[in-house]
């Protein structure tokens, strides 16, 4: 496997998880029976993930539009995007 491919591999693969942690964080912030604190904190969340999940997605094309790609930004962006997303789906507390 050429480093490229594995490159959009990671990109696909934080795109996915940053989306998903986007969703999760906007699920909680939905739920009225909690403080305004926690509420907002929750929007912040999804908001920040939202803005991160973007900048993959520009990365993403621009490797595929340009073939411009640097493999170490995409892993690190893919293993840290998988473990936001786990973080924030281990804060969920059972609704």
């Amino acid at each position: 496997m050429s480093s490229y491919t594995m490159s959009l591999l990671a990109l696909i693969g934080a795109l996915i998880a940053q989306s998903w942690a986007t969703g999760l964080a906007t699920e909680r912030f939905m739920l009225k029976e909690q403080s305004a604190l926690a509420r907002r904190s929750w929007m912040a969340l999804a908001i920040a993930s939202l803005i991160f999940a973007l900048q993959h997605g520009y990365a993403l094309e621009l490797a595929v539009t340009t073939g411009l790609y640097d493999l170490r930004q995409a892993v690190l962006a893919g293993v840290a995007s998988l473990l936001l997303a786990l973080a924030v789906y281990g804060l969920r507390r059972p609704a």
